[in-house]
């Protein structure tokens, strides 16, 4: 099955359709459960799942979704989905949320894309074919120095770290923080609260990576999406090599 691009297209389309009529409202934000890793499930985030779980169960691929976990169909072939990433902004009326999904063959990623509803932008990537917004190709930005970038999630740690850099910035929504590094509109990204999971990130690790941006774990070591809808790490996403060398010796001198 190689047409994932169509599938991602129309998989977007169809939640889209489902859940901007709730966009906003206090229905959105209700709590209608737990999912797999105990964290709380909002109605918007049932709706979507329960969409696209239909349509992918449907073809035959295994699934990782947030809500629900890991669905083994014994394929060779993975989608690992977060059907709306920033849904806490959805219900509250910010309009920073997306559709995260990507596809891997046995542990190797093959396709990314991350669709940003409200302004209608499409991010795709295929390994080492690049990545695309909307069709056209982009890339990660030539970093300045003094004039850094990020979106930078923690609890207390690496907190040194915003003096070094222009601007800091949590917009809640890891995979279209992603999409931003990637077209060169944020200098790097990073969760170190032992948090972000595989579902919100697999889709934007790539789309970063095939845009230039140097992805890895808070050892510096290349980051490895694992095809899980529980475990909990942490990511760093730059542009270039000094900014990462920066954060890796604030996360390790640093409180």
């Amino acid at each position: 099955m190689e047409a994932w691009n169509e599938l991602a297209r129309e998989l977007a389309g169809e939640v889209e359709k489902v859940v901007m009529p709730l966009f906003g409202t206090s229905k959105a934000g209700e709590t209608v459960g737990t999912n797999v890793s105990g964290d709380v499930t909002k109605y918007v985030d049932k709706v979507a799942e329960d969409l696209v779980v239909r349509r992918l169960s449907s073809l035959g691929v295994n699934i990782v979704s947030e809500e629900i976990g890991f669905i083994d169909n014994g394929s060779d072939y993975t989608a690992v989905v977060d059907p709306i990433d920033g849904s806490y902004n959805f219900a509250a009326g910010i309009p920073i949320f997306a559709f995260s999904f990507a596809v891997f063959r046995g542990k190797k990623p093959v396709y990314g894309a991350i669709y940003e509803f409200v302004p209608k932008h499409f991010y795709e990537a295929i390994p080492g074919e690049g990545a695309f917004m909307n069709g056209r190709r982009i890339h990660v930005r030539e970093p300045e120095r003094g004039k850094e970038a990020l979106s930078f999630y923690t609890r207390g740690r690496c907190t040194g770290l915003i003096e070094k850099v222009k601007r800091v910035r949590v917009l809640g929504a890891i995979a279209v923080e992603l999409t931003y590094l990637a077209k060169g509109a944020l200098d790097g990204v990073l969760d170190i609260r032992n948090y972000v999971r595989p579902t919100d990130i697999a889709a934007g690790v790539l789309i970063a990576r095939e845009a230039g941006a140097i992805v890895t774990d808070e050892r510096g070591r290349e980051f490895e999406v694992h095809l899980s809808a529980t475990e909990k790490t942490n990511v760093i996403a730059v542009n270039d090599e000094y900014l990462l060398k920066l954060i890796l010796e604030e996360l390790e001198n640093g409180p």
